[in-house]
């Protein structure tokens, strides 16, 4: 026996050494293999994966890579992981990959008025107790308070873009920042006294200001001008936000045809209507976020189609101020920019696109008497792509595809109320919540992972909230005790 294992050893060794080879020859080929692999940042997984790009809308086991700020690439996940190669990998099991929402007009400080006063007309509404609540509490600390919990909540539900009209914007565009969204910062502008204004002459100089120095200075951060709506702002000082936001290439954000009292007044005033007013002006051959757009005739609606004009459609704060249904389905039809948007949490009451997007395929359902209009990927691009391109930042986010900002979410469907999923196109409209979304990436930096949210402490943006929120109790108790 001795003398046979003597016998064998050569041989022994001489296998474990051809072993060895073709071992070491693997390791080389794979590292060979993995070093003509193109590096990224990030990979992105789905189990499923919605692009809302025309070419592959919806891919199976998919997955995106992301360099820098942008995407690079978008395929199977077995197309993606050959090419690509990166240390930081995002599981996609039972999620869906699909781009952040897009909430095209909101004001995002007004969460910090969020149900202090409902169910009243929206004039008694505005002059009688946001306007006066505003004159005595919004400063540049209640903006970034309510700023932050905006920040928060929307991270928090997968918006990654809003269109933000609010008081004191350079705080307002100081948090976006911070917290890693992106948003256009529309600085508001009136003809009566505001918030640190005496009226039209200081709001409308601090607007251009404000336009002139955030121009190109952060890529998430894009300045506009706010004027309130054209019952409140003359058509000369309407002209000169034209002339202004042509000269800087700037957008404009604004209230428009949001409710009968508004056609009521610039016919009295102008003998015309909302749309045709600013049409005179010159405003719809801007870049114009024309927010509600809740009543324009069929003549306004062909003379917005084809333009950079996007009409804003927000059915909750709508419903909830009895101001009508804008005509999303004949928009729509005649080629116009539709987006969706939540309006403030004072008039909502929360920042959740989910209930806008599911809303917007109900409500006209039954307005038009026809189970078949806004199906369920019309609503989804009003929230994502067509959101986008309403805004005028079409070509930067909206959609998954090589070239766009890394600007996306994942949904998790493995809550058994999602069970089972037959069309995922269908969930995310009509079963899927803002409680489903887990992870969120903004220019290609995460801000939340695991439900985690990165970039904003929760503790410390309640406590803030709730603190101011007490002040504005009290204000609120004596005024309703003393009217």
């Amino acid at each position: 026996m001795k003398r046979l294992t003597i016998y064998f050893l050569p041989l022994i060794h001489k296998q474990r050494s051809i072993l060895l080879s073709i071992l070491l020859g693997l390791c080389f080929a794979n590292a060979s293999f993995a070093a003509n692999k193109i590096k990224v940042d990030s990979i992105i997984y789905g189990d499923y994966l919605v692009t809302m790009s025309g070419s592959e809308p919806l891919i199976e086991n998919g997955a995106v890579a992301v360099r820098g700020t942008d995407i690079v690439a978008v395929g199977t996940q077995q197309q993606i992981d050959s090419a690509y190669r990166s240390k930081n990998r995002i599981s996609g099991k039972q999620r869906i990959l699909m781009p952040g929402l897009v909430n095209g007009h909101t004001h995002s400080a007004m969460t910090l008025f969020r149900g202090m006063v409902d169910d009243l007309k929206l004039m008694d509404w505005l002059t009688n107790y946001i306007f006066p609540m505003e004159g005595q509490f919004v400063t540049p600390e209640f903006i970034q308070v309510g700023s932050e919990l905006a920040c928060y909540e929307m991270i928090k539900g997968g918006t990654t873009t809003f269109v933000d009209m609010y008081f004191y914007p350079n705080t307002i565009a100081d948090v976006v920042e911070r917290c890693g969204l992106r948003a256009i910062i529309a600085s508001p502008s009136i003809d009566f006294p505001s918030p640190g204004f005496k009226g039209w002459d200081d709001s409308f100089a601090a607007a251009k200001k404000f336009v002139q120095e955030r121009s190109g200075k952060h890529e998430r951060v894009t300045p506009a001008f706010a004027p309130h709506a054209p019952y409140t702002v003359s058509p000369e000082h309407l002209a000169q936000v034209v002339a202004s936001a042509k000269a800087l290439a700037a957008p404009i954000s604004m209230h428009v045809a949001e409710a009968p009292s508004e056609i009521t007044i610039i016919k009295e005033r102008y003998n015309t209507s909302p749309v045709k007013h600013i049409a005179k002006l010159g405003m719809l051959e801007e870049t114009l976020i024309a927010a509600h757009m809740v009543h324009p005739t069929p003549e306004e609606i062909r003379l917005m189609a084809g333009k950079t004009v996007g009409a804003i459609h927000n059915p909750t704060s709508n419903l909830k101020l009895a101001a009508g249904i804008s005509p999303v389905v004949a928009m729509l039809e005649a080629g116009v920019l539709v987006g969706l948007g939540t309006d403030g949490a004072a008039s909502n009451n929360d920042l959740d696109l989910w209930e806008e997007m599911r809303l917007a395929a109900l409500l006209h359902k039954n307005r038009e008497s026809d189970p078949t209009v806004i199906p369920a990927m019309t609503a989804l691009a009003m929230a994502t792509r067509g959101g986008a391109a309403a805004i005028g930042l079409g070509e930067i986010t909206g959609q998954l595809k090589p070239g766009m900002r890394a600007d996306m979410i994942q949904v998790d469907v493995g809550r058994t109320s999602l069970s089972p999923l037959y069309n995922v196109i269908s969930h995310l409209v009509y079963a899927i919540d803002s409680n489903d979304v887990v992870s969120s990436m903004v220019s290609g930096q995460i801000l939340m992972k695991d439900r985690k949210v990165l970039t904003l402490d929760h503790r410390q943006v309640k406590k803030a909230a709730d603190l101011k929120g007490k002040e504005i109790a009290a204000a609120l108790n004596r005024r309703q005790q003393n009217p």
